[in-house]
């Protein structure tokens, strides 16, 4: 049994302004990172409607649009945590926002570049794609593949300023930046179009990306070369006893100073338990958050007739609740863990305690009759939900994985949940468009919102069977 390292005893027990707070402005800055990333993605869905009504959209359409942006989201998650592994983490996060920023600007040229396309597709004997759908995919792409790199970079980021007992909530506030930036896009967005057009929401929205990262150029640096982080602090960072019984059996392996980060094949990832059941997680769970985010808005205008700016106090209510479900998911382990459970056990039973809440979204249907209230507020609760599941889920990783392959593990899995997002996607947008075609589209949208409930008792079930108990990986 591992005995308690007196360093870190010691400064556990210290008072935090003893042991430095500089950690949490590196947290602001991924909670800003994440709010803009949210802000970026989300402009599409709340001018879906009249961008429908202007070019002929069906649901269909949509569904294609926005399925381009989570395949290649998918695709770019698996390499974005190689890259982040191989070029560090401020590099990394640097090039990731300079892409997803042009990406998203770029969707106000949709229509020119979707003309080029498909003129392009047509000479080689493909049959054209609609301009306007061809033109906010090429958008829809490029923003993706920056997109990738946002929470394989946080996660890496936070594993390497936090020790592991503080990991879920740090993850959780900079999590609760997707709320933020969901609360802030339906609030900017349709006012901006409204104002200068829907051309100019895409590139306003877009060039806060470039603002964000001369802040994120001047703060951050690694823990071992950060001149603004005291030594206590860095002690402190470093003082997971677990890490600190296995220093020695790994120092053989670990790189001299100025040599390569070590890294794992994805093919040693994938033979361990632990890859699988973060990714199982990932790929039932992630979708639901895409089918809120990308279909809300639709829903509303659906079965209520409101336009975009109608729709900014419902969801911006609804997506101030998913703040505290991101926080307070954050939290919610220690809850156990304060009562002697070990972290892992901590956080599975905060991860079920979590997993009955979206069952809440059932109702959203069946009790829409009362008014949009109803559902926003159910809708609300499933989302929060997830928001807290997933402060826990990014956190297995970190605990279980070395921090040289954790930007690695999360993409892998954020790939899994990016194809789930697609499938999810495809699938809502024909069942939409056939159960219109039959005047029951509140029948589509309660088989897309029954799966929304279901599927995190799924997931934690495969990922409970898969990972019965602990075991930290030290061999990679």
């Amino acid at each position: 049994m591992n005995q308690p390292n007196p360093q870190a005893v010691g400064l556990a027990a210290e008072p935090a302004a003893a042991i430095g707070k500089y950690r949490w402005t590196i947290c602001g800055l991924l909670f800003f990172a994440t709010t803009i990333n949210y802000l970026d993605r989300q402009v599409l869905s709340l001018l879906a409607p009249a961008l429908s009504q202007e070019f002929g959209w069906s649901n269909t359409d949509y569904a294609n649009i926005a399925a381009v942006f989570q395949f290649v989201y998918a695709i770019s998650m698996l390499f974005a945590g190689r890259v982040i592994d191989r070029m560090g983490t401020r590099r990394a996060f640097v090039l990731a926002i300079v892409i997803w920023s042009f990406g998203a600007i770029l969707h106000a040229y949709s229509v020119g570049i979707g003309s080029t396309l498909s003129n392009l597709l047509a000479a080689v004997g493909i049959a054209a794609v609609p301009v306007s759908v061809a033109g906010f995919m090429v958008g829809r792409a490029v923003l993706a593949l920056g997109e990738a790199g946002n929470f394989p970079a946080a996660i890496k980021a936070t594993a390497e300023y936090f020790p592991k007992k503080e990991r879920s909530f740090a993850t959780g506030i900079f999590n609760s930046g997707a709320n933020i930036g969901a609360i802030l896009a339906p609030v900017t967005v349709p006012l901006i179009a409204d104002l200068w057009g829907w051309q100019s929401a895409f590139i306003i929205i877009g060039a806060i990306g470039f603002v964000w990262m001369g802040f994120w150029l001047y703060f951050y640096d690694v823990p071992s070369k950060q001149k603004r982080l005291s030594r206590a602090e860095l002690d402190y960072i470093n003082s997971d006893a677990a890490e600190n019984s296995a220093t020695a059996a790994m120092a053989a392996a670990a790189p001299a100073a100025g040599a390569e980060p070590r890294k794992a094949s994805w093919f040693k990832l994938l033979a361990y338990r632990q890859t699988w059941a973060f990714t199982a997680g990932k790929f039932l769970t992630d979708g639901v958050w895409w089918f809120f985010l990308f279909w809300l808005p639709k829903f509303m205008s659906a079965q209520y007739g409101i336009s975009a700016t109608e729709m900014v106090v419902p969801l911006a209510v609804l997506y101030s609740m998913t703040m505290f479900g991101s926080i307070g998911g954050g939290w919610f382990p220690t809850f156990f863990i304060n009562r002697g459970a070990s972290v892992y056990q901590g956080r599975m039973r905060a991860m079920l305690t979590i997993a009955f809440f979206p069952l809440a979204v059932l109702l959203a249907q069946p009790l829409g009759y009362l008014g949009i209230w109803v559902p926003v507020i159910l809708i609300g609760i499933g989302a929060s939900a997830h928001q807290a599941w997933s402060a826990n889920l990014f956190t297995t990783v970190s605990d279980m994985f070395p921090k040289h392959s954790v930007g690695s593990v999360v993409g892998i899995g954020g790939m899994a949940g990016g194809l789930g997002g697609v499938l999810i996607t495809k699938v809502a947008g024909k069942l939409f468009d056939h159960y219109n075609a039959l005047g029951q589209i509140q029948t589509g949208y309660m088989i897309m919102f029954t799966f929304c409930a279901l599927a995190y008792l799924i997931a934690w079930c495969i990922m409970k069977a898969l990972v019965p108990a602990h075991k930290e990986i030290t061999d990679l």
